[in-house]
């Protein structure tokens, strides 16, 4: 499984989400680029599972030297692996170790279900607590420290975007739906 032809983004408020570990899970999945897999990292800690579906926006590249992270609210687990074209709502603020760990959610382009749905203000409040609280838990039983900044609307995340894609010139493939004949 080679990334490195997937945009970050298609276009403006649209970006490539690519799922490492599936809503429910205690597995830790990573990719692992040199070898193009997905990998089992570790197994939580504590009885806390992902409240969604999480992941990373490839080809770009986070404070912490990662690629930028990112939730995605399904209606249904997907897989690790799955690529999903999304729409960031919001970002969590997070800083892991005193290092600046902010994270996506967004919602899919394929659900029509959540067409309507632009902002982290539209999503419940005790719902993004129970993405902060998961954070905070899971991390904190590994013994590190995190703070939780809080939650910030979507008009911050074009800007985080393109402070984590790289500056260089790369053509990406632009990912469409193929006509399949039967």
């Amino acid at each position: 499984m080679d990334l490195t032809s997937i945009t970050p983004s298609p276009m403006k408020g649209i970006v490539n989400l690519v799922v490492e570990i599936p809503a429910g899970s205690r597995n830790k999945y990573e990719y692992h680029a040199e070898a193009g897999i997905m990998a089992l990292d570790r197994v939580l800690h504590s009885s806390v599972r992902y409240p969604f579906d999480y992941g990373f926006i490839p080809n770009t590249h986070a404070e912490d030297g990662a690629p930028l992270d990112a939730m995605i609210i399904m209606d249904e687990p997907t897989f690790a692996g799955c690529l999903i074209k999304a729409r960031p709502i919001g970002v969590l603020d997070m800083y892991d170790c005193g290092a600046y760990d902010g994270k996506l959610l967004c919602v899919p382009l394929a659900n029509p279900r959540q067409k309507s749905i632009f902002s982290i203000n539209q999503i419940a409040p005790n719902q993004l607590e129970d993405v902060a609280e998961f954070f905070r838990t899971s991390k904190g039983l590994e013994g590190r420290t995190v703070q939780i900044d809080g939650w910030r609307d979507y008009d911050v995340v074009d800007e985080l975007i393109k402070k984590c894609t790289p500056k260089r010139k790369k053509s990406f493939k632009v990912l469409k739906k193929t006509k399949t004949t039967t």
